[in-house]
This record gives structure tokens, sequence and C-alpha cells, in this order.
């Protein structure tokens, strides 16, 4: 997407929240670059430029602001300008973690391109490399946790990728023109056992319809809905913890549209791909307005509920456990199936937490679980077949539910699995692989919310919805008070 000047200092003027994060604005006066809704009295036109992404006002030496704060600004979900191989890369990256450099060969061979090709087109798109983009995202994660978490130095600079505090200081003082201690300057720093951290969002957010959906389909054991919080189990990568997210001050303000996640210490070095999980979950990075304005069009969908998102998913290969688990049966007996899966096969977990017990099993763990274990749980067997063939395919690599992936594709070799069909394929696509454009059209929810309709019917209406077709399934389940699972395939 080609930024116009005008029309983007328009939007400063007015502090327009459609627009947060879709672009930024450097100072050349200052050499600080903020978010379009900065609380600061915007400077002349000429003195403004602008941005798609704060790694391009980095790569040309602005500094982030510190009260805005344009690490905390949400995503472009979906990425307008990008090829489609650029915007798969953005959210490869977004979500890595652990090593301090990026592996560009790892990543491009999970993209099915060159190193070289990915480089030469993400500099044409962005103007950045993938290292670049890399370390911005790094920084950004840093200079968020000394906002916000009471995590000492060197658990930051871990935590944020980094592979010293010696790099970790000299990479942030280069970039942000001061060191990192200065940012606690005059705040004393309580160890704890939990930190939080801010997660901003475009407003309006509809947190009881999202928190009402997790609630119905929570695993027993591993996630629960309490208080208006979701609760979870997390383990990843090795590393285990539990984390709690709810809206800020117990209800989402107008000024500060946002969310607060509390996680356990010991998630701190998995805390870039956690947080960028989160916002997967919870859909942080949607245009609600905008999604509005085009589906809203259509008689069918009026009145479209505002703030209504996609519920996605912590991990992609769970849901896809919890998609088979729900063929056939009710919202709750897939559950109960996901519950009884997670206490016999997952491991203990001790959480300060009341009702998180389990984290939920590993895919090389149910890959090795036979048939006939996994029908003990009150599968037919069939279903256990299916689960087991799922559970393979993702351990061998043949199928990927990760950032990053085609797809289209990925909805293909979903349906090579034994026992999976278009719809399932298509509900992982909508919730696993954050896809807004997947559509289950043979859902008899949606059949009935048509008054009706067949399949072909429903898909030729709904081209009219594209590139939001998920939203769409979400705006029609909700009108009838119905679940998407259950339904006949």
């Amino acid at each position: 997407m080609d930024l116009d000047p005008d029309s983007c200092y328009r939007a400063l003027r007015a502090k327009d929240r459609r627009f947060d994060g879709v672009f930024f604005v450097a100072v050349a006066s200052t050499h600080v670059y903020c978010r379009p809704i900065c609380p600061a009295r915007p400077v002349r036109r000429e003195g403004c430029r602008f941005y798609r992404l704060a790694a391009e006002a980095e790569r040309d030496g602005y500094r982030a602001c510190l009260r805005c704060r344009p690490e905390l600004a949400p995503g472009n979900a979906p990425l307008d300008g990008p090829s489609r191989l650029v915007a798969r890369a953005v959210k490869a990256i977004e979500a890595h973690a652990g090593e301090e450099a990026l592996d560009v060969e790892a990543l491009s061979g999970r993209l099915g391109c060159s190193s070289r090709h990915l480089r030469r087109s993400m500099q044409a798109e962005l103007g950045l490399s993938p290292i670049q983009l890399d370390q911005s995202r790094r920084l950004a994660l840093a200079k968020q946790l000394l906002h916000d978490s009471t995590l000492s130095l060197a658990e930051i600079a871990f935590a944020s990728g980094f592979g010293s505090v010696r790099r970790f200081n000299a990479a942030f003082a280069q970039r942000c023109g001061m060191p990192p201690s200065r940012v606690r300057q005059g705040r004393e720093r309580v160890r704890s056992d939990a930190f939080t951290l801010r997660l901003d969002h475009r407003p309006p957010l509809d947190w009881h319809a999202l928190l009402a959906f997790l609630a119905a389909r929570a695993i027993p054991g591993v996630e629960q809905v309490q208080d208006g919080a979701y609760l979870r189990v997390v383990s990843l990568g090795g590393v285990r913890g539990w984390l709690s997210i709810q809206p800020f001050e117990d209800k989402p303000q107008a000024d500060r549209p946002q969310l607060r996640a509390s996680l356990s210490a010991s998630l701190s070095p998995v805390v870039r791909p956690v947080v960028a999980r989160l916002r997967r979950l919870f859909d942080l990075d949607a245009e609600p307005l905008r999604i509005a304005d085009h589906l809203g069009a259509d008689p069918a969908l009026r009145p479209f509920r505002m703030g209504l998102r996609v519920p996605g998913a912590f991990d992609g290969f769970e849901l896809g456990v919890r998609a088979i688990l729900g063929q056939q049966v009710s919202v709750r007996g897939a559950s109960t199936l996901a519950g009884r899966i997670a206490q016999r096969f997952g491991d203990p977990f001790d959480s300060p937490c009341p009702g998180l017990t389990h984290s939920f099993p590993s895919v090389a763990t149910l890959a090795a679980t036979s048939e006939d274990a996994l029908a003990q749980v009150g599968l037919p067997r069939a279903r256990a077949a299916t689960l087991r063939a799922f559970a393979v395919a993702v351990n061998n690599r043949a199928l990927l539910l990760e950032p990053g992936v085609d797809v289209e594709e990925t909805l293909e070799a979903l349906q090579r699995v034994p026992g999976i069909g278009d719809w399932t394929a298509q509900y992982v696509a909508m919730r696993a692989l954050g896809g807004p454009d997947a559509f289950p059209s043979s859902d008899l929810g949606l059949r009935k919310a048509l008054g009706g309709m067949g399949p072909k019917e429903i898909l030729s209406r709904a081209e009219g919805w594209r590139p939001w077709r998920a939203y769409a399934a979400m705006q029609l389940w909700h009108s009838l008070g119905a679940s998407p699972e259950g339904a006949t395939r």
C-alpha cells in the first residue's frame, strides 16, 4: 500500500485510531517517530515523513517516541501492499524467537523460495532485509519489557533474542539513543513471579463475545475463562508456565484500547512468540471499522456487530485436534474429549491458578500414541485414526500450522489427511492460520442463517464478502446464537 502523505497528515491531525499501526510519522526536527494517535501536538506538514513500518523509520535513523510507544501499535492484518511471499515472511518474522540472529536460509526454505529471492523481495516491497525487520521487532519487544515488566535487564536481553547483555545494550543505545537502563530511571524494580504486558488494539473490541466463544470451547485443565479473564497453561520450546489476559482495568477504555496480559516469569525466554500467539488468538490486529463497513453493505449481515473478531488459536496443532474432536459431537462433548486427552497424554502442571492442571500433549506425543490408546478416551475408531494421522502429518512437517504458511496449500494438505473434509479444513484455516477469507460454506448454521441456501448458493453470495468471509461467518453464527462445531459436515 503506497502512502499518500496528505491523507496521512489529515489522519494525524485527527488522531484517527483507524490508522493506528497502518502508518508511522517521523518528525525531522526531533528525529523521533510516532503513532498517528500520539498525544503530542502535530508539527507542520513539511516536517513530517510517513512510513508503513516502524522498522523503516528506524532504518532512516529515527527513534521511537516515549509518549505514544510505537512498539505497542497493532499490526496490519491482512497486509494490503506486500506480495503474498513478503506478507507470509513478515508474519513468520514477527513470531520468531530464540536464537540471536534470524536464520534467513531456514525461513526462506519454509516459504518455498531461495534466501536471495526473499531478501530481494523484501527489499523491493519494504526497503528492509529480513534481518533488519527481525532486529526492529526484537528491540521493540525489549522496549516494551523495559516499560511494562519487572524483568531484569539480563532477562530482557535474552527474552528479546540477544545473545548477551553487552550486545543488547549496544544495539538498544544505537537504535534508541539511550542505554536501556535510562528507560527505567527513577522506577523501582520489584521482583515478582509474574510480569504484565500491554496489548494494544484498534477499537471496538467485543470482548464479551470473544470470551464467550473461548469459554464454550476451553479444554479442561489446559485453559479456562474466569472473572472476565482468559487463562491457560503454556508449553513452548521446552518452557512451561501460565498466563492470563483481560481488558485493562477490567473494561476497555475508549482512550486506551488495550488488553493486559500477565505471564509467569518462567515464560520470559519465549515472551515474543507468546505475545504473537495472544495477538492471533484475540485477533488484535484486525481493522474492525473497515471490516464492518464492507460487510455491513449486505442486508444478510445487518446489523453487523461492531468489534466482532474471529477468535484465533494459541497453538495450531491444539486447535486442529480440537476441531477433529468436534466432528459430529456437541461443543461440550468435544471439550470433554479434549480434556481427557490432555489429562491422559499431557504433562501435569503445578499452577497457582485453580483449574489449570495439565499442558496439552505435544505433537510428538500424540504422533507416537496408538489408535487404540486414543480410542480409549471415548473416541470412535475412525476419529482416533484421523487424530493420529493428523498428528503424524504435523510431526513429519508434511502439514504446517504456523505463521507464514500458505493458506491454500495448507487447506489442500489438511484434506489429504483421512477423515478431514472441507468444513474442518476451513475451520482450522479460520482459527489456526488466521485466514480472514476462510469460509466453511457447507456449515448447517450458515445455511440456516441464510434462509436455507445450499453450499453453492452460499459461496456465490459470499463472493461479495471477500476478503473477510471468516468475519461474515462469525456474524452469521452469532446472529443465530449457534455453534460452528457439531454441525453435519
